[in-house]
């Protein structure tokens, strides 16, 4: 079906040109405008369906909706809003008062109970595994700064052979430019 839009004030419906920030509509491009079908406010009988929602409470109850109170199904589930909940301080144990739902009875069974796994919870395994990551984490950077250190060594010594193979061939050449020049003075003598 189409949607309702507010303040299109008709009965049928209407096309139009929608963008970034109207409602019935979501933009999957910046800027990208698009022109849809939208039915008019007003409330009519050739509407199929109405969604509503009950915003504030009247005097008398509305039969089947507000005048039996259902109770909520779950309760929390993250660690931190189960302390909130029940008041508790860092020490307690949040496990005893985790909110447990009844399972519907089976013939000749004990009634079983069913509680969401804590989320978050800060357990001594939680904790150990925190201080093997640091741990982990300490040894790495050592075992960086040991490897940055040998390969600067080698670096070094890499260079020095290099500096040196250098000034020996260098000496070479003067040592043989020397004797050609010798011997070709003594030949012009």
């Amino acid at each position: 079906g189409f949607p309702m839009k507010q303040g299109v004030l008709s009965v049928g419906r209407s096309r139009l040109l929608l963008g970034k920030g109207h409602s019935c509509f979501r933009a999957r491009r910046t800027g990208m405008r698009k022109r849809k079908s939208v039915r008019g406010c007003i409330v009519s009988n050739n509407l199929a369906v109405l969604n509503l929602v009950v915003v504030k409470k009247g005097d008398n109850h509305i039969e089947g909706l507000t005048d039996n109170v259902k109770p909520v199904r779950l309760g929390p589930k993250r660690a931190s809003k189960i302390r909130k909940l029940f008041n508790l301080a860092k020490e307690d144990d949040i496990r005893k008062y985790v909110i447990r739902r009844e399972l519907p009875p089976k013939e000749g069974k004990k009634p079983q109970f069913k509680a969401p796994k804590i989320q978050r919870l800060i357990t001594p395994v939680v904790l150990q595994r925190k201080r093997h990551r640091a741990s982990m984490k300490k040894q790495w950077a050592v075992k960086s700064r040991e490897q940055a250190a040998t390969y600067q060594k080698l670096l070094a010594q890499r260079q020095k052979e290099a500096r040196e193979k250098r000034v020996e061939r260098q000496q070479r050449r003067r040592r043989l430019t020397s004797t050609a020049q010798s011997s070709s003075q003594k030949l012009l003598a």
